[in-house]
């Protein structure tokens, strides 16, 4: 993935920093438009996985939408030009100042996940005399069979209404004359790899549509939600996705009224192969059972493996130089320099002997890497430089 000329340009750039690779999110975005279009699908691109101007700009540049989970989000998808007809407003804890934001920019659809929610908006909306669109998130329970932080679908989890809530739900709603139903709004989780998950969920969704038909209740929009994984192991043998697959199956399996249209909110899928953290070793400590790689980078920069230990392919870009000798492989923990004994990247990792001044590759950051640094220690925020401009 990393040519020497860039590698020598990484050397002169202080360290730590987000790269983007430019050229992997454009082919990213033409084959997911090129198959999404084969159905007339239309995608909202999930903000929460990385909202850097310069990739937001790229991205409403094939004209996919944005779905927003927090009122900064709706205003900084504004400041990009999205069109607020595209925008969708999620969470399920959107404050007075944030319904209000959406209301403003009459943006296209809330997304709303409980019976007093959709009370809020419609006394704000009433007392700006206006309407809004939702969305009833509805929880299908279904297991996506992804790590239990990402899981959202189950009834255990905090999103979405529940189907026992729903006669309630419409009977309410009938009374709250400033709002408009126009669709209903799935979401079973994120990073999901097996795609048995997103056909049961359309089985969920089939049966759901049903419930909705023998009340004559018309639904204009189906939102899927997201949650199609990446390869984090393999980031270059599979560094782009099988959409064709993944659209396909939506196409094969969910049953649609006439009209109707779909809708999905994927951001990893769109995102996580083109960023990469850059980091260099500091220092190489030796331990009792095991050797550290310690980094300039730290939980600030990347919180994915501390969070939910998440895996990301470390390698050392300083050993894989035209030219530079084979080195001995070494296991280490490689670590950052935040004072939480949580702050590692990766345990036993296998590297050639490394060396302070290596520069370090954290593969598949693009999603949940930047979006989610912190100033924690005080440190610097990390910074960003793009494959088209060194």
């Amino acid at each position: 993935m990393f040519k020497p000329d860039i590698l020598n340009k990484f050397k002169n750039i202080p360290t730590p920093f987000y790269y983007y690779d430019v050229e992997v999110l454009k082919q990213t975005l033409d084959l997911l438009k090129k198959e999404s279009d084969k159905y007339g699908y239309i995608v909202h691109y999930a903000t929460k996985a990385n909202s850097n101007n310069k990739i937001l700009d790229i991205i409403r540049s094939y004209g996919l939408g944005a779905d927003c989970v927090s009122g900064n989000e709706i205003k900084k998808a504004i400041e990009c030009k999205f069109n607020p007809n595209h925008i969708v407003f999620a969470g399920v804890g959107k404050s007075d100042e944030e319904i209000n934001i959406a209301l403003d920019h009459s943006i296209f659809c809330f997304n709303c996940e409980s019976l007093q929610e959709m009370e809020v908006i419609n006394e704000l909306a009433k007392a700006k005399g206006t309407t809004a669109r939702i969305a009833l998130r509805i929880n299908p329970n279904v297991n996506a069979n992804t790590h239990k932080y990402i899981t959202t679908g189950l009834e255990e989890n905090k999103f979405g209404i529940n189907l026992w809530e729903l006669d309630n739900v419409i009977t309410t709603l009938k009374e709250l004359k400033n709002l408009k139903l126009i669709g209903l709004h799935f979401h079973i989780g994120s990073q999901i790899t097996d795609i048995g998950s997103f056909k049961t969920l359309c089985i969920r969704v089939n049966e759901i549509q049903s419930w909705f038909v023998s009340h004559k209740i018309t639904i204009e929009n189906i939102n899927v939600g997201g949650g199609w994984g990446v390869d984090y192991h393999e980031p270059d043998k599979n560094r782009f996705l099988d959409f064709a697959s993944y659209f396909k199956l939506y196409n094969d399996f969910l049953e649609l009224r006439p009209g109707q249209k779909v809708h999905f909110e994927l951001g990893r899928a769109v995102v996580a192969q083109c960023g990469t953290l850059i980091s260099r070793v500091l220092y190489i400590k030796k331990g009792v059972n095991t050797n550290f790689a310690i980094l300039d980078a730290g939980m600030t920069e990347l919180m994915r493996p501390a969070l939910y230990q998440a895996y990301h392919k470390i390698e050392n870009l300083s050993k894989s130089d035209v030219g530079s000798p084979k080195s001995e492989v070494l296991k280490y923990d490689v670590v950052g320099p935040i004072c939480e004994s949580s702050d590692c990247f990766g345990k036993a990792v296998n590297l050639p002997e490394t060396f302070r001044g290596d520069i370090i590759a954290l593969r598949t950051a693009g999603a949940y890497g930047e979006v989610m640094s912190s100033a924690y220690n005080l440190r610097d925020r990390v910074k960003s430089f793009y494959s088209d401009d060194i």
